[in-house]
């Protein structure tokens, strides 16, 4: 049976790294796939760097055979996360998405109708996933606990602690995203706080606070592109035992 066409959508923006404003059937796509919409009908691309729409020279082929259709939002976003974690920022767009989702081009846009709605959703379902699997304030108070699960955590979600990273230094061209960062660490910031303050005698402070999340987040860094997962737990044996030390140590005199 032959696959369902989406009606006529927007094209991906020419331009991906500036902000997005859809433009109008027959605007070449972002992708860098080489491809344009050619309206109702038109053929999907083979795959990334394909050969372009049926009717522009040859004959007509085959449309690519969607393997998800109908997915949902959540499987899209997951589908950005991934993208955004392979290529960067200026990798995201609507034919990037589809081909990782194994759906339509015109399915994306269906859902999210711009490429920055793309990006805002795909970043805030990046905090509430990080939140979800992090490995910060377990409760229990004890050093021996503090940030248990981190090597865990970076095996098992890579592309998710990639794409946090993509966020920060894109954040850096595009200040219209420090808003979403700064939510997601700021939530990071508070999980940190909390636990030490569980652990020591006085509560933390905003320096120690960051001083112990950058620890962590440069361990998870270094996790993600050299591997040695091994030197991570090493890493994180050496700051519970400061912690120790300094849980131990009396309160300061007032």
């Amino acid at each position: 049976m032959t696959e369902p066409v989406p009606a006529p959508t927007p094209a991906d923006p020419a331009e991906p790294a500036s902000p997005a404003v859809p433009r109008g059937a027959g605007a070449a796509d972002g992708a860098g796939d080489g491809t344009a919409d050619a309206g109702p009908g038109a053929a999907e691309p083979a795959g990334p760097g394909g050969p372009g729409s049926a009717g522009s020279g040859g004959g007509s082929r085959p449309r690519k055979r969607v393997r998800n259709y109908g997915a949902g939002r959540e499987a899209l976003l997951d589908a950005a996360v991934r993208v955004v974690a392979r290529g960067g920022l200026r990798r995201l767009t609507y034919r990037a998405v589809a081909e990782e989702a194994g759906v339509t081009h015109g399915l994306v846009v269906h859902h999210f109708g711009s490429r920055d709605a793309l990006i805002e959703e795909a970043v805030t379902h990046a905090i509430r996933s990080s939140l979800n699997s992090s490995a910060l304030d377990p409760g229990t108070g004890r050093p021996a606990d503090f940030a248990r699960g981190l090597a865990d955590m970076v095996d098992n979600g890579p592309d998710l602690q990639a794409f946090q990273y993509e966020l920060l230094l894109e954040a850096r061209r595009r200040p219209e995203l420090l808003r979403h960062l700064r939510a997601l660490y700021e939530e990071y910031f508070e999980a940190t706080r909390r636990d030490l303050t569980r652990m020591l005698p006085a509560p933390a402070d905003r320096g120690l606070t960051r001083l112990v999340f950058a620890a962590l987040e440069g361990l998870v860094l270094h996790q993600l592109v050299f591997g040695e997962r091994e030197v991570t737990e090493e890493a994180l044996t050496s700051l519970r035992a400061l912690l120790t030390h300094l849980a131990e140590e009396p309160p300061p005199a007032r």
